[in-house]
């Protein structure tokens, strides 16, 4: 509203009329002011690559762009464009009574460290070609995915598989899973006890006593499989597949104060992403991604 050349009225009666310190007015004249319109163009690429991202993650990606931006402003900008971020299942896990339980210790301590408990749990995904099953193992501390495993039926054997396939990446220290048949029969908790790890299971009807991977399943929904609707099997194992390597190397996590799970788990710096919202990894990263 402060018109520096005004030849009737001088910046200090301006400032005085309208209660703005002539300190304030002066420092704004200095800074630099970005573009609404530039901002605007790169949060519309952001989104269209990933519609579930809101206002906290697009601007954690501008900001890795180099361009330091508060969330307000995001959140004004994403109003104006009229976008917003998109955002209970079936009990999976039915108990056997013959089967050995054990107590829930995984939060006995603090979590300060990788490969000190994992966990996995079973969700389902709804489909036009029916129900597939879905199991995961998650480091609770980086929130990397370890491994997963897909099946139209509810066995064990798929769950074996996960588990089989995430040691090889390492060992915990604990194991958390829930009561449910799948993860107490001698097939799941051999090898977890054979591999010295002690067995933890969530209390009776307590989800939140997994909510890492709890979490981890509406992303994955919510983000990808509903976005999209997969017209088979083979192109949901696709989907799941490069969704859980966006998730373990691009998507930035509020609990890990904007960092990604590869970041943490591997003790990398944040990588910084490009103008159309693409990362830009090291070469110490590429391997990481090609391994994991």
């Amino acid at each position: 509203m402060i018109e520096k050349h005004d030849s009737q009225l001088s910046v200090v009666k301006q400032c005085k009329m309208l209660n703005v310190a002539r300190s304030s007015y002066y420092k704004f004249e200095k800074t630099p002011v970005s573009n609404d319109a530039n901002i605007v163009n790169r949060i519309g690429k952001i989104y269209s690559k990933r519609p579930a991202y809101g206002s906290r993650r697009i601007q954690e990606i501008i900001r890795r762009q180099g361009t330091e931006i508060n969330r307000k402003r995001v959140q004004r900008l994403m109003r104006t464009m009229r976008i917003r971020g998109v955002c209970p299942k079936p009990n999976l896990s039915i108990a056997k009574r013959e089967h050995q339980k054990y107590p829930y210790i995984a939060r006995d301590n603090p979590i300060i460290r990788i490969n000190q408990v994992w966990s996995t749990d079973i969700t389902y995904i709804k489909t036009r070609f029916g129900k597939v099953y879905l199991v995961a193992v998650i480091d609770w501390h980086s929130r990397l995915v370890l491994a997963w495993n897909i099946s139209n039926f509810m066995g064990e054997e798929f769950c074996v598989d996960a588990l089989q396939n995430s040691l090889k990446k390492g060992t915990p220290m604990i194991f958390n899973t829930d009561q449910g048949s799948q993860f107490t029969g001698d097939a799941f908790l051999s090898v977890v006890i054979d591999n010295g790890i002690q067995p933890s299971m969530d209390g009776k009807g307590r989800a939140t006593d997994n909510s890492t991977i709890e979490r981890f399943w509406r992303s994955v929904k919510w983000e990808e499989v509903y976005l999209h609707e997969p017209q088979s099997y083979l192109e949901l194992q696709e989907m799941i597949d490069n969704y859980i390597k966006f998730y373990n190397h691009e998507r930035p996590h509020q609990s890990l104060d904007y960092k990604t799970p590869s970041e943490v788990h591997f003790d990398l710096e944040k990588k910084r992403f490009d103008f159309d919202g693409m990362p830009i990894y090291t070469e110490k990263e590429l391997k990481c991604v090609a391994t994991w």
